[in-house]
């Protein structure tokens, strides 16, 4: 493993509270770790969106730009920096990628219409809903098999897809890729499945976007793993993924390196204008777009930063190094190493508890326990759902838990002592007890579910 392509500036002291003190809080957080506080944690894998560490010239930016209301110097630096990467001709900013979901799905989505995706993640689906759409899933078989290795497992099922769009075209409202999809293991999608995802809905005349958010890492996959890239740099790879779509939804808290910041890309002037007629309601004028200006410009210099080779090279071999440690130990992954995180397979991990005791929020609360480390279920409770007829727990395909890394954040030793924490808790794995949750709202749940102890 090469070292970091940087070197650490500044520090923050974090603390380990005692086993003890653990147990008690993660008990009055009713066993979700969304509800834990950060002073609580000591490493925290929560997630990759917002955390990432910025640069020395990233936070010169910031102080350096002048805040406006209206034609602050940062939007156009952020102005060229999104067209030079993205190619679209119109964009409007957004505070963070859920806010362009709901901004894009507001303006195309109508009740009763359906958005299929390789994987919707857990905001994307909530805001379909929100406005009364149905979304649907279009994962490729491999998705559904952790253990099993493919190089681009986060691909749209184009067989199904294109049957479905046939039968239902009157019913769709657009369609749309995942890139790395999260929902089944942060798995990249391949250039030609992009491509030919375009071709149906060209052919069926409907708009393609791309929710963009780690679209970095997605095209270095494309450029490690798929045929004819290897020679390709970055941007140019990530200018082809967009050129195959009519627009975005993109998060700069993932791969702009940003602790805030999205924006929404399109080539209709129609949508365009539709668009920024609810950003400037919701959201403020175009050129903040619901952030400071600082948060601009330090969102400009990240895209540049963000799709360097070398920076891209070390965040790979960074998942990569849990990945093995947590393989070798013969500890349930998902294969092969995903872009931003390392997911275990919760159902095999405890294989002992139906996957009705929420087996990988059961994982996420021992490994807390454990050793103050915080990852994120996603799973039964994520992405579970309730039959409106027989009220019962419709469960998914599957069940994970994900380590995800924020990024320039945490070195060797932090994944080495996350990696010893989980095999303790794989050790004794036969002793621990499920979850059941007595609380949960109806969208989004997950983010304020309360659980107790199975007896």
């Amino acid at each position: 493993m090469k070292p970091e392509p940087f070197r650490i500036k500044v520090v923050e002291e974090i603390d380990l509270p005692n086993k003890a003190e653990r147990e008690r809080l993660i008990k009055k957080a009713g066993y979700n770790v969304f509800q834990l506080k950060i002073d609580e944690i000591y490493i925290d894998l929560l997630t990759d969106s917002g955390t990432s560490a910025m640069s020395d010239r990233q936070w010169a930016a910031m102080i350096t730009t002048k805040q406006a209301y209206a034609g602050s110097n940062s939007y156009y630096q952020l102005e060229k920096a999104v067209k030079d990467l993205f190619g679209f001709k119109y964009f409007v900013l957004v505070h963070q990628g859920r806010a362009g979901e709901h901004l894009l799905f507001s303006s195309l989505v109508k009740p009763g219409e359906i958005v299929p995706n390789n994987s919707h993640f857990d905001t994307t689906q909530a805001n379909v809903r929100l406005v009364g759409g149905l979304p649907k899933d279009f994962a490729a078989k491999d998705a559904y098999n952790p253990s099993k290795t493919a190089p681009f497992k986060g691909n749209m099922d184009l067989e199904k897809l294109e049957e479905f769009v046939g039968k239902n075209r009157d019913k769709i409202a657009l369609i749309m890729t995942t890139i790395t999809n999260n929902a089944v293991g942060g798995q990249p999608v391949a250039m030609e499945n992009i491509r030919q995802t375009s071709q149906i809905a060209r052919k069926y005349k409907r708009l393609f976007f791309i929710d963009a958010c780690r679209v970095a890492e997605n095209a270095y996959f494309i450029k490690t793993r798929e045929k004819g890239y290897k020679n390709k740099n970055i941007k140019a790879i990530i200018r082809e993924i967009f050129s195959y779509a009519d627009g975005c939804t993109f998060s700069g808290k993932k791969d702009a390196l940003t602790n805030i910041g999205g924006l929404v890309g399109m080539n209709s002037k129609r949508v365009f204008e539709k668009i920024r007629s609810m950003q400037v309601i919701t959201e403020g004028f175009p050129t903040y777009g619901g952030m400071a200006c600082r948060d601009l410009a330090s969102m400009a210099r990240g895209l540049q930063e963000s799709t360097r080779e070398s920076y891209l090279e070390y965040r790979h071999e960074q998942i990569n190094y849990l990945w093995e440690k947590l393989s070798k130990a013969g500890v349930p992954i998902v294969n092969p190493v995903g872009g931003h995180a390392v997911f275990i397979d919760g159902k095999k991990f405890f294989s002992h508890l139906p996957q009705e005791q929420y087996p990988s929020q059961t994982l996420a609360v021992e490994l807390y326990i454990e050793s103050g480390v915080r990852g994120v279920e996603l799973g039964t409770s994520c992405f579970g759902e309730i039959d409106e007829k027989t009220g019962k727990l419709i469960l998914p395909k599957l069940d994970l838990l994900r380590l995800a890394i924020p990024r320039r954040t945490y070195t060797a030793n932090h994944l080495a002592y996350v990696a010893e924490s989980v095999i303790k808790v794989y050790k004794r794995r036969r002793k621990v007890r499920g979850l059941k949750r007595v609380y949960a709202p109806l969208l989004l749940g997950h983010f304020l579910a309360r659980f107790e102890l199975e007896n």
